[in-house]
């Protein structure tokens, strides 16, 4: 009979996989062997491989190139970063080795901006969109960075009075763009966007305070769908809503020549993920093509804001099974070294799943668990796998230690779990390490911070004090 693991996977998935192989017992991701990271930095772990970083920007890139090339589009497509996704420095510097641009949230993002600029990170030629609802501290931070002469700075105007206090701030003439607050997918609990400038308002807006106003130049409109760029009708029927606004706009604004698309890309949450990347560009150059072409406007540059997409794939966590509880006839409860609150938050909070593989054991025999977290608290736990409704592991045995990994987390894991601050019951936050590779393939690592002491613990809540 077949009940190994590795059986359990061949049969379920096609495996193995591009970034997923198997040596002997033990899986590899990118070709690295778990095991060994394992052996030599302990559990619980966080780790980011980097160059999946600069591989996602350059599939992109390519995809894109492609599709205008087929499609005989007549512009130019920029990449930006969404640094919402991931803030840390390393994540930074991969990614902009690779000619990209930068979108920004919030008003500490540009000090990120400042410090990039000088470390020579980015420079003059580098984008920066300027998205999200701008308090003072953002505004007086976007005035800084184009009165210090960057001129390829966008803030995205995201209600009716931004474009006031920009004006109070900011020397002379400036570039902007203007958000579209897209209807949100009909089963969603309201109707529109709470970003942005409604459809219909957009060529009012600009009617009445642009086009007269000679310190300012529209030079993009911008286009987001919570849901993500999905081949559904939804997705569709809104991009062509979103066409409709921007030919008439550019028709009345000459300066107008670029529309950004946004963010959400999917990334690989299953082995069983499947997702066409090329044929959604293709279609979405042409569908924006069509537009322009019967309205007899020119088609603009492509902006796209990749936060996810560009450093999810990059990142991981490892466990060790601490001990299993019978707690009925049915459930086998998998307790692991750390907790799913703390350091995979999304797992809880949304209900999103990852990629969730054994480390080891893949010739043992296997069972159906459940997965349970550290913390004192009914939540913490992980119980199903995408297209399955139950984990399945290794078997426990006290004697032979078992590792779990779970993969693709590198977007927004870290800040929503706050990094360095303090977690659910006390539990620390685990090591982080960097795994990258030289230009002939081999492999360096390196600890980004340690396991979270106690001590770092009682000083932010005060306990050091005298």
């Amino acid at each position: 009979m077949n009940t190994k693991y590795s059986d359990l996977i061949n049969q379920t998935f096609y495996f193995p996989q591009e970034e997923f192989t198997l040596n002997k017992d033990n899986l590899q991701f990118h070709h690295i062997d778990l095991m060994k990271i394992v052996e030599q930095y302990g559990t619980p772990l966080k780790f980011t491989y980097l160059p999946q970083i600069s591989n996602n920007i350059n599939r992109a890139k390519g995809w894109f190139r492609k599709a205008m090339e087929k499609n005989k589009y007549d512009a130019k497509y920029y990449y930006c970063y969404c640094t919402k996704s991931s803030h840390f420095s390393f994540i930074m510097n991969e990614a902009f080795k690779n000619n990209i641009h930068i979108e920004t949230s919030s008003a500490f993002d540009i000090n990120i901006v400042e410090n990039l600029m000088a470390e020579g990170k980015i420079n003059k030629n580098t984008y920066v969109v300027c998205n999200g609802f701008k308090r003072e501290q953002y505004i007086e931070n976007i005035a800084r960075l184009i009165n210090n002469g960057h001129n390829k700075t966008i803030p995205v105007i995201d209600n009716f009075e931004e474009l006031d206090l920009l004006q109070e701030k900011i020397d002379g003439k400036f570039k902007i763009g203007i958000r579209i607050a897209a209807e949100e997918e009909p089963k969603f609990e309201f109707y529109t966007s709470r970003l942005g400038i409604g459809y219909k308002n957009i060529v009012p807006f600009y009617r009445k305070q642009i086009e007269e106003n000679k310190n300012v130049e529209l030079k993009m409109l911008h286009f987001f769908i919570n849901t993500g760029i999905r081949d559904t009708a939804y997705y569709w029927n809104e991009l062509l809503k979103c066409m409709k606004v921007y030919v008439s706009l550019k028709k009345e604004c000459p300066t107008l020549d670029s529309l950004n698309i946004g963010g959400g890309f999917p990334i690989k949450n299953s082995l069983a993920f499947e997702y066409d990347y090329q044929y959604m560009i293709d279609e979405i150059i042409n569908q924006i093509k069509i537009a322009c072409e019967e309205a007899d406007v020119d088609v603009p540059n492509i902006f796209t804001e990749f936060g996810s997409f560009t450093v999810g794939e990059s990142g991981g966590a490892i466990y060790q099974v601490l001990y299993q509880k019978q707690q009925n006839d049915r459930e086998k409860w998998n307790m692991i070294d750390s907790s799913f609150i703390t350091t995979l938050p999304d797992t809880w909070a949304i209900n999103k799943r990852f990629v969730m593989l054994a480390i080891n054991r893949w010739n043992d025999t296997y069972e159906r668990v459940l997965l349970g977290g550290l913390t004192c608290d009914s939540d913490d736990y992980y119980n199903s796998e995408q297209n399955m409704n139950a984990v399945y592991l290794p078997k426990y045995n006290k004697e032979k230690p078992l590792y779990i990994g779970f993969f693709n987390t590198g977007a927004y894991q870290e800040t929503i779990g706050g990094f360095g601050g303090l977690h659910h019951c006390l539990i620390p936050q685990p090591k982080h390490i960097l795994i990258d590779r030289d230009e002939n393939g081999i492999l360096a690592t390196e600890v980004f911070s340690e396991q979270q002491s106690a001590e770092e613990v009682l000083s932010i809540l005060g306990y050091d004090k005298k």
